[in-house]
């Protein structure tokens, strides 16, 4: 049995200082203030020295990890997050890949879940195929561009199988809704997620009774649809922002460039604080760095000079939202692990609680990651 000690515990809605927390088998078997809790003998005891211990942290969409693509070098991306907090991701495909190599692709993926070095990757995050090229990195030779049709998909589908956790897709697309039953009869607990899309809002509420709750980095990448030219339409940001069952994804870079800070805290606002997922959407890309971004150095560049994704870790995204917002280490741990193991289904972690898997991360209060616990065991 581990037995941390001496440690602040960052529960899911408050904090308990000088407190003990217990792991055995992978498992959280019991936590407590010192004072009232005895450590028994043959523990293995760590001292926290007063330091923040809160649940891993779980990026539901990551491309890639200190310059490794998840598609091509799975296991080093996966141990750089693991590194800074992240025990539980989902590894991240795109829509610029053709059929054959998104199979391919997921296949490297699912190889390196069943290695321990992958142990991390939960699943997939499947933000492909179909979403609307207009509003994505190489639109001109996106090579989904033509009809939704099952002999194109399906192939895709059933390579992913029960590992896609979640479909990324424009609901504006013709025919999208028979993806999404071919996708649910693969899956049936599959979550979708709108995303590079000017979808309308009843086209993103006529696919949320079959699953879709998820915004895609919210704010990025969206169209709009103005009634009449002097007005602003509503698409989708506001239908993300006006049901309650959409969680809304957001990147959150060091100077605000995906999210402006007072959109930020617009969001957090109206979400509130159990609908707010903050991830990474890491990427590799190394385009030319356009005018106005000299300087910017987590942020990702496509070949067009266009943003695409970021070079943040999921411990870093949750600094840069306390900075921008003000939010508390209580409130971005909810935002960085309890919410999107929920929004996705993992329901066995994201929070401290008896029962659940020992994944904790010992953190000081500007989120900087000093210990990592994958399923009881110290990450070395």
């Amino acid at each position: 049995m581990l037995a941390i000690k001496n440690s602040t515990l960052v529960m899911k809605d408050h904090l308990i200082p000088e407190a003990v927390i217990f792991a055995e088998d992978g498992k959280i078997t019991g936590f407590g203030e010192m004072r009232t809790t005895s450590i028994p003998e043959d523990c293995e005891v760590m001292d926290a020295q007063g330091l923040y211990v809160g649940p891993g942290l779980v990026d539901i969409h990551n491309h890639a990890g200190g310059g490794h693509w998840f598609y091509e070098e799975p296991i080093p991306a996966a141990r750089y997050n693991l590194q800074h907090g992240t025990t539980s991701i989902l590894a991240t495909l795109y829509f610029n890949m053709n059929k054959e190599q998104l199979v391919e692709q997921i296949g490297v993926v699912q190889a390196a879940m069943k290695q321990p070095e992958g142990a991390n990757i939960v699943g997939l995050y499947m933000e492909a195929p179909y979403m609307n090229p207009k509003f994505g990195a190489d639109r001109e030779n996106n090579p989904w561009k033509a009809p939704v049709a099952a002999q194109d998909y399906m192939p895709v589908v059933e390579a992913a199988g029960q590992d896609a956790k979640v479909w990324v897709l424009a609901p504006e697309r013709e025919n999208i809704r028979q993806f999404v039953m071919d996708a649910r009869k693969v899956n049936p607990t599959v979550r979708f997620s709108v995303g590079h899309s000017e979808a309308s809002p009843q086209q993103i509420e006529a696919l949320m009774p079959y699953g879709l709750c998820i915004g895609t980095h919210h704010t990025n990448a969206t169209g709009d649809r103005p009634m009449y030219p002097e007005c602003r339409g509503v698409c989708v940001d506001e239908a993300v922002n006006y049901n309650r069952d959409i969680y809304a994804e957001m990147i959150c870079d060091s100077r605000g460039i995906h999210v402006d800070p007072y959109m930020q805290r617009l969001i957090r606002k109206i979400k509130g604080e159990d609908r707010l997922i903050l991830i990474s959407d890491a990427c590799v890309f190394d385009g030319p760095v356009p005018d106005g971004y000299e300087g910017v150095t987590d942020l990702c560049f496509d070949f067009a000079g266009e943003i695409a994704g970021s070079k943040l870790s999921l411990d870093v995204a949750c600094r840069n939202m306390m900075k921008h917002t003000g939010a508390s280490i209580v409130d971005v741990f909810r935002y960085a692990s309890y919410n999107p193991s929920r929004a996705v289904g993992l329901l066995d972690r994201g929070e401290i609680r008896v029962g659940m898997r020992a994944d904790l991360i010992i953190t000081d209060h500007k989120m900087n990651v000093k210990t990592v616990i994958l399923g009881g065991e110290v990450v070395e």
